[in-house]
């Protein structure tokens, strides 16, 4: 070979060798992993898609963080630790999550950082309180999702520690450490290109687009669960081989899955209605877009072959997990037809874009769905446009629109203001609001989207009996031995053994009985720690009555269950009560409601996100074998057994029912209320001649104003300046128990005010931390303190602290120099936002009732800290730490033998 010949052989050589590279640096960047942010609201289906991303190699879908929506099926609270629960059973607690934020958007527009996502865009204002329109369509207070049937405590492992792993915050919620769902979002994204699944509303994203659109170029793709273009339910339509004696129900064909509100808005899916706004920004960001919506999932319903392939196929914690949850959804389906209705929505959108992504298909090619692009948008609003009718804040009042909107487009028509919106509705016909559909439009109005248009079948149908191929991934996926669960919470432990203590009083003389209302505010939980250390002689503790309608979401009942067995009275029943205030709920569906009372509580710091978690101290307790369960019985008015309807949680009602009964002859009930009158107004519409069970009645809130300068305590709602919360909550209720024929006495705002010091009765409590309840209410009040002193967002908090003033006073109003006085008064129950709940003085009409006007305060502050120090009827088990330690010692788990 010529010297020419080997020179040019030696460039051909290394020419193949460049090309060989780039091919190998081609593939490589191929293999390269996907960064996965999921925004979720934590529905069971959601619990799904996830424990389906967390089986993938890292190496190809990378799921690096988890933000939740909270303005939809789930509350912030419940769900952030449910997340972190589950994460933990995954071993994968490197995995940043976010929720909420205290931020908010100007009356101009300016939105202020880490807006929490606890409202819709149109709802948002500088705080996180605000009104339902779209999420009153949610059923039954969210209390299913909370729990995810009862089965998330009895099933998921909990974090142990408030520890926080390096860059990730701490692994429970905890106030003002909890990285929010706008920090996590920016963190995120800004570190690489992310792709963002989204399987709830929207609108934590659209906040993100709309803050951060320097960062809009590092979000690779999008994916939405949610809308339907040209989908047709299939719910409620009659069956095809010809019977013509069926009339097909009023869902059947529809575009949309609101089951609560077809008579107002058939068009729409619950993610994309949940904040129609939010999905409009999201689909036209520029960004692309997958969307799976209700036309592909209505053709994957979980079938009775995909149930008994499940149970046959039980070889990780994550299916087992996904089975029970998806047994106890449809134990308690309200009709016949969930293997007609229930679909796998969010595990089907995780199932289709990881398949997209791994196949790096432009084109949307993959294994579960068939795909086609559509051009699309979002109805935000209602023709005619341009129209002012105090619907739509964006327009209503304003000289200059919200976001400099157009005014005569797309968003300046009629927006729907709830499930029974008049523009909605029309008669004997389905409605006609069109809020959050996805639209099908030609032209520039839309914008070209790729949609899955219906689950592929299997291709395997002769050896499997699943006719979905995505059916078997999902079991294949969830049941492989890598990336699996390490535990549950009864397997974690070697020794776990579940143990019921219930005193035995035989030998006491009872004293009072005593039956505690409470909405589980902070001051609740208190006062519930102090009533159960008074002497049974003096008081006996017979039920508690829960409140859904005040500071603290329906689920966190199992917080007083909690409580109940630490201090060692699993015995004492509790009721679950309404979670709409009197007149609130839809007559013709009751399992949903408005909001018109309750929407003063902020969602966010100081609101229900503290209350749902008490303030991230709750999990503190020892684990009580008792909780809430959605486990139910035809008995009781359910459409089937469950598979354990002995586990049934009792109704307030059911619970009020039971203790009056057994009462002894001649004997009458003391009822203590922390909160809003609810349920005793239940109680007093249902029953007759109360005055014979109920001897005293004493109702811890109202307000009597003396003059100008004294006010009450809604600072949320700024017109009504003399009404106090618990009154305001609920003011049919107060009018309903302050008229009856019960003896009450009122331990009004004035005198709570009188008692809310929080360094004297952190410096008595210091005193007497000599036992764990002691210990743990230093701790809470202590954390309240720092609080408000930290953040104006806790700013209330005394509110709480007055409230333990009437458990006190009942155990031993004696001991505190009180006075009392007899006044005529009634509550404002008319509608007026401005006026409903102040209670005022009414010579003429009122009724007589008897007002606690003072109290000695340094007796008070001596008193609780004396009585939560007593080694009398102190704790049984002191704490969750103090719990784990019995499971895992072989010489605790002998004591349990012993017990």
């Amino acid at each position: 070979m010529s010297g020419t010949e080997r020179v040019v052989s030696s460039i051909w050589s290394l020419l193949l060798v460049v090309l060989l590279l780039v091919q190998i640096s081609s593939i490589e960047g191929a293999k390269k992993p996907s960064r996965i942010l999921v925004d979720t609201d934590v529905v069971a289906d959601d619990v799904f898609a996830l424990l389906y991303l967390l089986k993938f190699n890292s190496s190809e879908i990378d799921l690096k963080a988890i933000t939740i929506s909270a303005n939809t099926w789930t509350d912030a609270g419940h769900a952030v630790n449910h997340v972190y629960d589950l994460l933990y059973m995954m071993d994968r607690d490197d995995i940043v999550v976010g929720v909420g934020g205290e931020g908010g958007i100007l009356p101009n527009g300016t939105i202020l950082p880490d807006v929490g996502g606890y409202l819709p865009i149109i709802e948002q204002g500088t705080l996180t309180f605000g009104g339902c329109r779209y999420r009153q369509a949610v059923p039954r207070g969210r209390l299913f999702t909370d729990t995810n049937y009862g089965i998330r405590r009895s099933f998921l492992p909990q974090v142990h520690k408030a520890k926080s792993v390096k860059g990730l915050g701490f692994r429970r919620y905890s106030p003002l450490r909890q990285p929010t769902a706008q920090q996590v979002m920016i963190d995120t994204i800004s570190k690489g290109p992310t792709t963002v699944f989204i399987i709830g509303a929207l609108t934590n994203l659209a906040i993100f687009l709309m803050s951060n659109p320097q960062l809009k170029k590092h979000i690779e793709h999008i994916y939405v669960m949610g809308g339907g273009v040209r989908s047709k339910s299939p719910i409620g339509c009659c069956p095809k081989d010809g019977n013509t004696s069926c009339t097909p129900a009023i869902q059947c064909g529809v575009p949309g899955n609101i089951f609560s509100g077809y008579s107002s808005n058939p068009y729409a899916e619950f993610n994309i209605f949940a904040d129609p706004f939010a999905a409009y920004q999201v689909l036209h960001s520029g960004i692309p877009v997958t969307l799976v919506p209700l036309d592909a999932t209505n053709t994957i319903p979980t079938d009775k072959n995909f149930f008994e392939s499940f149970e046959r196929n039980q070889h990780t914690y994550e299916t087992q997990y996904v089975l029970q949850s998806l047994k106890m959804v449809r134990g308690v389906w309200a009709d016949d037809q969930f293997y007609v209705s229930y679909g796998m929505w969010d595990a089907f959108t995780s199932g289709v874009a990881a398949s997209i992504m791994r196949n790096l298909s432009a084109n949307g090619e993959n294994e579960f769905s068939e795909m086609e692009f559509m051009n699309i948008t979002v109805v935000t609003s209602n023709e005619p446009y341009g129209i002012s009718d105090g619907s739509n804040p964006f327009f209503s009042g304003r000289a200059t629109p919200m976001f400099n909107l157009e005014k005569d487009g797309v968003h300046s028509g009629h927006v729907q203001t709830g499930l029974r919106d008049p523009f909605c509705i029309r008669k004997n016909e389905k409605g006609k609001c069109q809020d959050g559909y996805t639209k099908e439009v030609s032209g520039p109005d839309g914008v070209r989207v790729l949609v899955a248009t219906k689950a592929k079948p299997n291709q395997h149908n002769n050896v499997s009996l699943l006719d979905r191929e995505f059916f078997v991934s999902f079991l294949d996926i969830l049941n492989l031995p890598q990336h699996t669960g390490r535990f549950n919470f009864t397997t974690e432990f070697p020794y776990y053994k579940e143990i019921v203590y219930k005193p035995d009083f035989a030998k006491k003389k009872l004293g009072k009985p005593v039956v505690f209302d409470m909405d589980m505010s902070a001051g609740d939980f208190i006062s519930l720690i102090y009533l159960l250390k008074v002497p049974v002689e003096v008081l006996n503790l017979k039920a508690i009555l829960v409140s859904g309608t005040g500071w603290a979401n329906i689920a966190t009942i199992d917080i007083i269950y909690d409580i109940l067995h630490m201090m060692g009275r699993d015995d004492i029943p509790v009721g679950l009560g309404a979670v709409f205030a009197l007149g609130q709920s839809n007559p013709s569906f009751s399992i949903v409601g408005d909001c018109k009372y309750v929407k003063a509580i902020p969602h966010g710091s100081g609101g229900l996100l503290d209350s749902d978690t008490l303030y991230g101290l709750s999990r503190d307790f020892p684990r009580s074998p008792r909780r809430y369960t959605a486990e139910n019985s035809v008995k009781h008015g359910a459409p089937r057994d469950t598979d354990h309807p002995e586990l049934r949680q009792p109704l307030a009602l059911e619970v009020w029912q039971s203790i009056s009964k057994s009462m002894d002859p001649g004997s009458k009930i003391t009822i203590l209320t922390n909160g809003p009158l609810t349920n005793l107004a239940q109680i007093i519409l249902s029953e007759k001649n109360l005055s014979s069970v109920i001897e005293n009645l004493y109702v811890v809130g109202g307000h009597i104003s003396y003059g100008t300068k004294d006010k009450g305590n809604l600072f949320s709602v700024p017109s009504n300046k003399y009404a106090e919360f618990n009154m305001f909550l609920d003011p049919t209720a107060a009018k309903t128990v302050l008229e009856s024929e019960l003896d009450i006495t009122i331990i009004p705002l004035d005198v709570q005010r009188q008692v809310c010091s929080f360094p004297q009765i952190l410096k008595s409590l210091k005193l007497r931390k000599d036992t764990p309840e002691a210990a743990f209410t230093h701790r809470l009040l202590s954390r309240l303190y720092r609080l408000q002193q930290k953040h104006h967002r806790y700013q209330h908090m005394g509110t709480f602290l007055g409230e333990i003033l009437g458990a006190v006073f009942l155990a031993g109003d004696r001991h505190l120099n009180s006075t009392c006085v007899i006044k005529p008064v009634k509550v404002l129950a008319t509608g007026d936002l401005s006026k409903d709940g102040q209670i005022v003085i009414d010579e003429k009409h009122g009724k007589p009732v008897k007002i606690l006007e003072s109290v000695n305060n340094r007796k008070y502050y001596a008193a609780f800290a004396n009585l939560l120090g007593e080694k009398m009827q102190s704790a049984v088990i002191g704490s969750f730490d103090e719990q784990k330690k019995m499971w895992s010692t072989l010489t605790f788990q002998s004591l349990i033998n012993d017990y």
